[in-house]
């Protein structure tokens, strides 16, 4: 019988070199301060965000995920129709696959008119423990967050139950408390460094 040791290193191997990941902080603590640059390269801080906007939705998003991608139409129409309510979109790219030139290109192919960050060494999900593309946050003006979770519940818009975030967007703006707000979010890794 071999002995089990030679897995047991490499497991422990390859524990260590994982990324460790932050839990995300919890609804009603602080969001994480951050500045970034756009990809234009305008500095964007969170606390600025926040000062001019009821509240800021930031989306963890891919170029190459196509969970990410089914949802490029929604997050670009919700950015549009909540920005007349004082609600900022930010698109938030943290993948290292995805350079600065191809996110821009993406950006502008699918009419984002939203501010899209690029997270050099995803630094920013790390600070919120983002794994996923599509994967959401919503921060209130007092810089707590108010939301965590997906957009809503199916890639494929014909199968899509529950507008999660629509849902959590209109009760705060109506001053209601958000049914359920944390959600699960689904979709590509975040390819980190």
């Amino acid at each position: 019988m071999k002995s089990a040791r030679p897995l047991v290193a490499l497991l422990a191997v390859a524990a260590l070199a994982a990324p460790i990941l932050a839990d995300a902080p919890a609804i009603g603590a602080a969001a994480p301060a951050f500045e970034l640059k756009t990809l234009d390269g305008k500095a964007f801080s969170l606390a600025d965000a926040e000062k001019s906007n009821a509240y800021v939705v930031l989306m963890f998003i891919a170029t190459q995920c196509p969970y990410s991608n089914a949802y490029n139409d929604r997050m670009r129409d919700m950015a549009a129709a909540y920005a007349k309510k004082g609600i900022l979109f930010v698109g938030i790219n943290s993948n290292k696959t995805e350079s600065v030139e191809e996110a821009a290109a993406h950006a502008k192919q699918h009419g984002f008119t939203f501010p899209v960050l690029k997270d050099p060494g995803n630094k920013v999900a790390d600070l919120y423990g983002a794994s996923h593309t599509p994967e959401v946050y919503v921060v209130g003006k007092d810089g707590k967050l108010v939301y965590h979770g997906r957009i809503d519940n199916s890639e494929d818009l014909s199968k899509v139950t529950t507008h999660d975030l629509s849902a959590a967007l209109d009760a705060l703006l109506a001053g209601q408390p958000i049914a359920k707000a944390e959600t699960k979010a689904f979709g590509c890794s975040i390819k980190r460094v």
